[in-house]
């Protein structure tokens, strides 16, 4: 069954075009991104397996362009993979957001779409950016099956002491405010393949996963549940990220309001569109832009990319309570991926856990790999998300129950 699975982020898109024959039996024909959505200056990658990358650099105002560079590449004459677009017989879609509306993924109907527009007050840098993609490719394949997957049934498993707020339990039952979590399919995926890259049982396993990329979350996985997650109601909650503040005093929000008479949807685009990397630095959300800026002395590059490391130290002190010990630590995502600075500053901050990081195999990039030493207590790892492939084997099975 050829896929396209479609991967919206708060300023990126990734996509991967795969021939699916079983969970574990597939080819990847082709995959790609579109970076720095909104960004002065984006990047779109479109690689056919076999075939020479291409890339290019080109301004990429939202994820409608977006959506249309990928489909454009997919079918282009020369370079392309596809003779049409009919060639796809479904297409799957992450969604960050669903509330507990669902606690699986689904075959796209009206109903289902009206719940993930429900949740885009939930998910206000996602949840809309999803439903862009959707439609579009609605509009190109009216016929073919498309199926979501969200990000937050994976923590679902929270207990209700975990996901919920001190807030009126009235505003739980009457507006669904609670703790959802974010990047769900990232966290469970490299769960599962960590606790088998380093030898582990998952079902009798204590793991943090962190998921460090322009939106960042950890994870506390306790026999491979989720017990607890930094993100909570929105993206919002949680680090340092990208655009995007994280935590801070719930004051804050009425009082800067009042100073600079904001209403509140000018506030929630502060907090979501103009804070965290891009706030602190005033220059860039992106880390990448980050270091190079911090590596010249900009002091403010410096203080961003310090507190990233702080946040991410604090989430795993906290779930290492939380659990009664960790014996992984995971680390993923663009930055948790690339960042080799990142992750040693980070695990030379537990040495009282009997962490030992192996400076040498901490250098690799992009690629799976164990990080701490030999006598290190607890593994340490570098482990490359795929929640494309997660969303594929859902869209699969679900479109094959649908034809039976």
């Amino acid at each position: 069954m050829i896929i396209l699975v479609i991967n919206c982020g708060s300023s990126s898109i990734k996509y991967q075009l795969l021939d699916m024959k079983s969970d574990d039996v597939f080819d990847l024909i082709a995959k790609g991104i579109v970076e720095k959505i909104g960004l002065p200056s984006g990047i779109f990658q479109y690689k056919p397996t076999g075939k020479e990358a291409q890339v290019l650099d080109i301004p990429v105002p939202d994820h409608k362009v977006g959506m249309k560079l990928v489909l454009d590449a997919l079918t282009n004459p020369k370079t392309g993979v596809l003779d049409s677009m009919d060639d796809i017989e479904a297409v799957g879609h992450r969604i960050v957001q669903g509330a507990d509306f669902f606690s699986s993924s689904a075959l796209v109907n009206d109903d289902v779409l009206r719940k993930i527009e429900i949740c885009c007050d939930f998910a206000p840098l996602h949840n809309p950016a999803h439903l862009l993609g959707i439609h579009a490719v609605g509009e190109v394949l009216p016929s073919v099956p498309q199926v979501v997957t969200f990000d937050t049934a994976y923590h679902q498993t929270m207990p209700d002491y975990a996901y919920m707020y001190a807030l009126p339990y009235e505003y739980y039952e009457k507006y669904h405010v609670r703790r959802y979590g974010a990047h769900g399919t990232s966290h469970k995926f490299v769960a599962e393949k960590g606790a088998r890259f380093c030898g582990l049982d998952l079902n009798n396993s204590k793991i943090i996963t962190c998921h460090i990329g322009n939106g960042s979350s950890v994870s506390a996985i306790l026999n491979g549940k989720v017990v607890d997650t930094s993100m909570g109601f929105t993206p919002l909650e949680g680090m340092i990220m990208g655009t995007r503040c994280g935590n801070i005093d719930a004051n804050i929000i009425p009082y800067i309001m009042k100073k600079e008479n904001l209403a509140p949807d000018q506030m929630t685009e502060v907090m979501n569109k103009k804070s965290g990397f891009l706030g602190l630095s005033g220059k860039t959300s992106d880390c990448r832009d980050l270091s190079d800026l911090a590596s010249e002395g900009d002091k403010r590059a410096k203080l961003a990319l310090k507190k990233l490391t702080y946040d991410l130290i604090k989430n795993i002190g906290m779930y290492v309570a939380v659990l009664d010990g960790v014996d992984l630590i995971v680390f993923t995502g663009g930055i948790g991926e690339h960042n080799s600075r990142l992750r040693r500053r980070v695990c030379e901050n537990f040495n009282y856990l009997g962490i030992k990081i192996d400076y040498d195999a901490n250098t690799a990039f992009g690629e799976d790999a164990v990080v701490s030493a030999p006598d290190s207590k607890v593994k340490v790892a570098l482990i490359t998300t795929d929640e494309e492939l997660v969303i594929a084997r859902d869209t699969m099975h679900i479109v094959q129950e649908l034809e039976d």
